[in-house]
């Protein structure tokens, strides 16, 4: 070949390489997300190299690895790749390279970085050649690209390794906008969440122009009482009334929305009644706040609206309350002091009999105002989150016999009739407590039953909790009244029944009613059919956890003594820096039978895990100088351990945070020491259950295989990446596949006992999972809906049962 031809050759050969990076590099520029632009590069890779496998490994700001995607790889291939013990090592010891990395065969570059016998999954070959190349950007390593086995043989050229340094380059820019654009979004997403979510109506405005370019769910509400049918949101402003809390009203000229716009005027809480032509009006408290551009002139104003309706119908209540409650200890005070003065002056007119007559009623009218202060204080500690309860062990037919007693030793002329199941296993209640409640319950139905209708309380089993019910058959509730009656000072008038229970008229009974049982992780609730057709109170409490843990029904219901074993179920490290906090928390522990170490100093923390190498961390979110999220993280690195947050913020989006990051759950402060204890319980029964389907085969169904023992999700043999709730959900169905996962079983398992049955939590979780997996509900591939039941997966090759009966 001659010098010339040599030299078409090599332009020939230049020109088809610059063209494919050309189109490579088009390709990765098309999208903008993340997880599409790291696969579009890995294949893009490959294909540059003709190489048989390609990696991609990207790096966080701490250099720790945060994504590692593949291309060519079988599933079991991949599996026995990422499984390899000395990989993270080998992968980090390589990432350090300055500089690209060709050999003919990566068993000697191994041995020389001190990895030696590495075996690699059957079918990669006993030579594999490797090309690596770093990714830089702003002059800092943030992943690599590895290319190994050349197609047909041979090695990676130097002609390789010059493409894909420039592709590395090329996708250094695009992982780094794609990264900035995914951050934007859900930057964005959380601040939309959190304006969306807002109790306060926030409304943006164009300075400039004059007109509304944004507004919240809350605003829409508010306009939507003030709203006229034929007439726009923008005209809707220019046509309603204002009158400021004097009652004088003004025009929308002096409205301070238009002084923040004409003159940036900033408007601090100012209170304003809104009223439409239609005669509607709404008091509401405005805020203006004019955002000035670079010029300093006004380019935004942002104006939050807060509804006062709520308020002022509270403060309604509570002033009807405060009278109430004023009338209601005056009434005994009275007959105390008439009584008390009818004896001191005609005391020795009077015989003996008339004595004991007048101290009778002295004593009773005094039991009557210390129960209903006793009442207010409970209404107090509910408020304030501090109801004290303290549940043991104990028997539902101990409890209903003890309210039922009492019940009919106090003068009560109702019939009660006990109806409860047969082998009721024990549950967690405080005696005292749920006795009070029973008896609310019971003085309630009485007081608007006729005497003649009998009463009757009721008890079975559902799955991890008893219901208890108290039902009459007296004047019923009109279905709108419903939803009020465990309101606090909520009275019904009318054909309604009153929302107290205990007699007093201060409509504190079933709200108290409501904080015990809720305090016990429970709930408890009521229905009618209306007027005339009686009421049904129905609670629930907790199965004590050996019943709990035995095959439903057969669990014994013998009285235990209530005395909790100590120290038996494992060591819980509590990290909070409330030490009223931690002092609840510990007590709650250790009555259950866990062994507790607390601590309010973070930097202990990682030392202590290692320690005491607890089976559960309980963590707070928000602790002082450092992100509770950070120090989870820290700790997974020392130890495989679940981890529970606690926190007094129960925002979406912190909740989002913590589960991306690997939290097995989330409590919101103030908790009861039933739900903390049932929550730690269900995280444990699922590290558990986890570990037993270790030794499980796969579940393969199409393209889709779940990997229990890797913990690991594969779909056309690329690692999918699931967040925690996401993984719980596919690893119950895929582990009962062949069955019918109820909505209730599926609820308790992932999320853990006391949820509830509210099913909106699964559906948000399922919908994106079948988002991740590309299955449609309407046309299913891997995960169908059993109407009315739950979700189903086909049984698949071999498909596994490792929690049976689980």
């Amino acid at each position: 070949m001659s010098g010339d031809d040599s030299l078409s050759s090599e332009v020939r050969s230049l020109r088809d390489r610059l063209s494919r990076l050309s189109q490579a590099s088009l390709r990765i520029n098309e999208s903008l997300d993340l997880d599409s632009v790291l696969q579009l590069v890995v294949d893009s890779a490959r294909s540059l190299t003709s190489a048989r496998y390609a990696g991609l490994a990207v790096l966080d700001d701490a250099g720790a690895l945060e994504h590692f995607v593949t291309a060519g790889f079988s599933p079991e291939e991949l599996a026995g790749f990422l499984s390899l013990p000395e990989g993270p090592e080998l992968f980090e010891r390589m990432g350090v390279q300055a500089r690209p990395v060709r050999v003919p065969d990566f068993f000697p570059l191994a041995e020389s970085l001190g990895f030696s016998g590495l075996e690699l999954p059957q079918g990669m070959g006993p030579r594999i050649a490797l090309l690596w190349v770093p990714i830089v950007s702003g002059g800092r390593n943030i992943g690599s690209i590895y290319a190994g086995v050349k197609e047909g043989g041979g090695e990676f050229s130097m002609e390789d390794e010059e493409t894909l340094v420039m592709f590395a380059s090329q996708s250094a820019l695009v992982i780094s906008n794609s990264r900035r654009y995914r951050d934007e979004q859900r930057s964005r997403a959380d601040l939309e969440a959190l304006i969306n979510t807002s109790p306060v109506g926030i409304l943006v405005f164009d300075a400039r122009q004059g007109v509304l370019r944004a507004v919240n769910r809350e605003a829409r509400r508010i306009s939507s009482e003030l709203r006229m049918e034929t007439v726009s949101d923008d005209q809707l402003l220019n046509r309603l009334v204002y009158r400021r809390a004097d009652g004088r009203a003004i025009s929308s000229d002096e409205f301070p929305l238009a002084q923040a716009l004409a003159n940036g005027e900033t408007v601090r809480a100012e209170e304003f009644v809104i009223e439409s032509p239609n005669g509607r009006s709404v008091t509401t408290l405005v805020n203006a706040t004019p955002i000035l551009g670079e010029g300093g002139d006004v380019e935004t104003v942002v104006v939050t609206v807060q509804d006062l309706t709520p308020l002022e119908e509270q403060e309604r209540l509570r002033a009807e309350f405060v009278g109430m409650v004023s009338h209601e200890l005056r009434t005994p005070l009275t007959t105390i002091r008439g009584s008390a003065m009818t004896l001191v002056s005609e005391g020795d007119d009077l015989d003996p009999a008339e004595v004991r007559q007048f101290h009778r009623m002295i004593a009773e009218q005094a039991d009557h105002m210390r129960g209903l202060i006793g009442d207010l204080l409970d209404v107090t500690s509910i408020e304030a989150g501090t109801l004290s309860v303290e549940p043991l062990r104990m028997p539902v037919e101990a409890l209903v016999d003890e309210a039922t007693r009492r019940f009919s030793g106090g003068g009560a002329r109702h019939a009660v009739r006990v109806e409860l199941a047969s082998s009721l296993p024990e549950v967690m209640a405080d005696r005292r407590r749920i006795v009070q409640v029973l008896g609310n319950l019971l003085s309630n139905a009485a007081r608007h039953s006729p005497e003649t209708a009998p009463i009757t309380v009721g008890a079975v089993r559902d799955g991890l909790h008893v219901v208890l019910s108290v039902s009459d058959m007296g004047r019923g509730v009109a279905p709108e009244r419903l939803p009020y009656l465990f309101r606090k000072y909520y009275a019904a008038g009318g054909e309604g029944r009153a929302g107290d229970s205990d007699g007093s008229g201060s409509g504190l009974g079933l709200a108290i009613s409501r904080g015990i049982v809720e305090a016990h992780g429970g709930r408890i609730w009521a229905e009618s059919d209306g007027p005339g057709s009686g009421t049904k109170f129905t609670l629930t409490l907790p199965v004590a956890e050996s019943a709990a843990a035995e095959p439903w029904p057969g669990s014994s219901s013998a009285p235990g003594d209530g005395r909790p074993m100590r120290g038996c179920l494992g060591q819980v490290l509590v990290v909070d820096d409330d030490p009223q906090a931690l002092r609840y928390v510990r007590g709650a522990l250790t009555r259950a039978g866990y062994t507790a170490v607390v601590t309010g100093d973070p930097d202990e923390v990682v030392g202590l895990v290692e320690q005491h190498r607890p089976v559960l961390v309980l963590l707070d979110l928000f602790l002082p100088g450092v992100d509770g999220v950070e120090l989870m993280g820290r700790v997974l690195e020392v130890a495989d351990v679940p981890v529970i947050f606690i926190s007094a913020y129960g925002q979406d989006e912190n909740l989002a945070r913590a589960f991306e990051a690997g939290a097995s759950d989330y409590l919101v402060k103030p908790f009861s020491p039933t739900e903390l204890v049932a929550r730690a319980a269900a995280t444990l029964r699922w590290r558990a259950t986890r570990e037993s389907a270790r030794t499980a085969e796969p579940y393969r169904i199409g393209a889709l295989t779940v990997d229990f023992a890797n913990h690991m999700v594969l779909l056309h043999g690329q690692e999918l990446r699931l967040r925690a709730l996401e993984y719980r959900v596919l690893f119950e169905l895929a582990a009962r596949a062949g069955r019918v996962v109820t909505y209730d079983r599926l609820i308790q398992r992932v999320w853990g006992e006391g949820s509830g049955s509210d099913l909106r939590p699964l559906r948000t979780v399922m919908t994106a999972l079948r988002h991740r997996l590309g299955d449609e509900a309407s046309n299913p591939r891997y995960i169908f809906t059993e109407p009315r039941l739950g979700y189903r997966m086909p049984e698949g090759d071999g498909a596994p049962d490792p929690v049976a009966g689980g």
